[in-house]
């Protein structure tokens, strides 16, 4: 009852200002799959999710592996890593990285003091920025499914592995990896869904120049109102994650990957 009061009323009310506003009918969902401008932004946002899913479980399976199999100095740096990020704001760390990576900022600043560049890089208002801000906050959430996951595998099977004469790296590859499958996996839907809804970092590190699909629902809706077309691309990506998530459950059952 508190979720259908929560998110299914008002998501249907959304349902219905898309097919309400202006006037009655589809148009608006004709519209948001057919502009040019409103189909940029969609793949715009599936790019810049798509790298920083990759990059964030990257690092991730790597914290992941230090945090399960390290030592103890390696577990608590990581559990440090890990947790302290949680205790800072989503606009606190999207300025703290404004004020590193601009043009004036650390970063560029300190290069060019040392003599490595004449002039700064752009690092902000770009997809750059944009990305290097959502992989810092997405990253926790690709490590705990990973952890998760290899703490659940079965050492008889690497002994095995290791007693038949083979080495940590195939080992790694071919034993480890493909049993941690299902943490790479639900660490990496978990990311990506995550991202495509992302507003506040790619607002203030892309500074208008690199609009995902969150930041173009709040133009439509506060700035150039169009709420029924507003709300026939939040139904279109609401529609794309549930996708995201049926297919997240499928995988993550017993044989659901056959």
């Amino acid at each position: 009852m508190f979720l259908a009061l929560t998110y299914i009323l008002p998501f249907l009310g959304v349902i219905s200002w898309s097919v309400t506003l202006p006037e009655v009918g589809v148009d608006q969902y004709a519209t948001a799959l057919s502009d040019p401008l409103i189909l940029s932004v969609f793949w715009r946002t599936l790019r810049i999710c798509a790298m920083v899913t990759l990059i964030s479980v990257t690092a991730g399976y790597t914290i992941a592996l230090l945090w399960v199999r390290g030592g103890a100095l390696a577990r608590l740096l990581c559990e440090l890593c890990i947790i302290i990020p949680f205790w800072i704001s989503v606009l606190t760390r999207a300025f703290g990285w404004l004020a590193l990576l601009s043009n004036r900022g650390l970063i560029n600043s300190w290069l060019q003091s040392i003599g490595l560049l004449d002039g700064p890089l752009a690092l902000v208002r770009n997809e750059i920025g944009v990305v290097i801000g959502m992989v810092h906050f997405l990253i926790p959430f690709a490590v705990f499914p990973i952890a998760t996951a290899m703490r659940n595998v079965d050492e008889r099977a690497v002994m095995a592995a290791r007693g038949m004469g083979a080495g940590r790296a195939r080992i790694f590859w071919q034993v480890f990896v493909p049993m941690t499958a299902p943490g790479i996996l639900g660490g990496a839907l978990l990311v990506f869904v995550f991202a495509i809804g992302f507003f506040v970092t790619p607002a203030i590190l892309g500074g208008g120049r690199s609009v995902m699909i969150a930041e173009l629902i709040y133009l439509r809706i506060f700035q150039s109102p169009n709420w029924g077309l507003a709300a026939a691309i939040s139904v279109v990506l609401m529609l794309s994650i549930a996708a995201l998530l049926a297919l997240l459950l499928r995988q993550l059952q017993p044989g659901g990957a056959k």
